[in-house]
């Protein structure tokens, strides 16, 4: 499968397309399935996994360490394994963790959890009461010891975009995580371009707004008029974007390959003209977005 690849300026080249894992390591019941998911994404050849130490409280770090261990202790799933080395995991540290010390523990207890060494990309939330100085020297600190590779951060808007990098070693991020789609294109005001001048790639979560784009009778129009599902002309339009990153989320291994059939579009000008028309582009600024 040909996952298409966003450079990073400070860190590893980093898959454009990955799964997301919200809402995943909540409920024993449903180990066994997001398990399953996760196996078949990497064995379809996905390799970026989003997670971080608040999805169910640590819970989908555990569910994810399940299923890259290379001895599954789940029955009636494929006891195929990948090399650690060629996969992308991201975590997320909790703002009340975010002091120098309290990242470095955080840290710690993640790659834990996962059973790994290392991470490939390791994110501040969101803004939070510790000074970002403190964690971003937290950042330079793990990935000098070799336990990330990447850093960044999720749900910054450009303001709080500035004062990251007016910090010491600051300009070393890497990645913005932050709710965009369709619906949700506050972000192509101003922030994205701001991270595109600096070659900060922006990793798109909730790319079909928790399935509620799905409900749209324009996008299930234009999706049908150009043979493609709802949800794959979403994410598919987010992909011709050169440096979003998109991390859908599913436990369902047939919205898993539905998912996936947004890597084969090709979106034409009279769709983009199209969805404009649906979604209007923003014509001034507007606060960000979280879910």
């Amino acid at each position: 499968m040909n996952i298409p690849i966003g450079p990073l300026v400070n860190g590893p080249p980093m898959p454009r397309f990955g799964i997301g894992t919200w809402r995943m390591g909540e409920h024993a019941s449903a180990a066994q399935a997001e398990i399953a998911v996760i196996k078949a994404a990497i064995e379809r050849g996905v390799t970026l996994i989003d997670t971080a130490e608040m999805y169910g409280d640590g819970g989908a770090e555990k569910v994810i360490g399940r299923a890259i261990a290379k001895t599954s202790d789940t029955p009636n799933t494929s006891n195929t394994s990948i090399a650690r080395e060629k996969l992308y995991i991201v975590s997320k540290v909790y703002p009340h963790n975010a002091s120098r010390k309290g990242t470095l523990a955080a840290c710690e207890r993640s790659l834990e959890r996962l059973g790994t060494d290392y991470l490939d990309g390791y994110l501040l939330h969101w803004p939070g009461e510790h000074p970002i100085a403190e964690t971003v020297d937290a950042f330079e600190t793990l990935k000098a010891q070799g336990k990330i590779r990447s850093w960044g951060v999720s749900n910054f808007d450009v303001a709080e975009m500035r004062e990251l990098v007016s910090v010491p070693n600051g300009n070393n991020v890497a990645i913005n995580q932050v709710l965009y789609n369709l619906s949700r294109r506050n972000v192509e005001f101003d922030l994205l371009p701001w991270q595109r001048e600096r070659g900060i790639l922006t990793m798109a979560y909730s790319p079909i707004e928790q399935g509620r784009l799905l409900q749209s009778a324009s996008l299930t129009s234009i999706a049908h008029d150009i043979g493609a599902t709802p949800a794959q002309l979403a994410i598919a339009w987010l992909l011709q974007r050169p440096d979003v990153v998109v991390i859908p989320k599913t436990t369902h291994i047939a919205r898993l390959e539905e998912n996936l059939g947004a890597l084969s579009l090709t979106l034409d000008a009279a769709t983009l003209t199209a969805l404009d028309a649906a979604f209007a582009p923003p014509q001034k600024r507007a606060p960000l977005a979280m879910l």
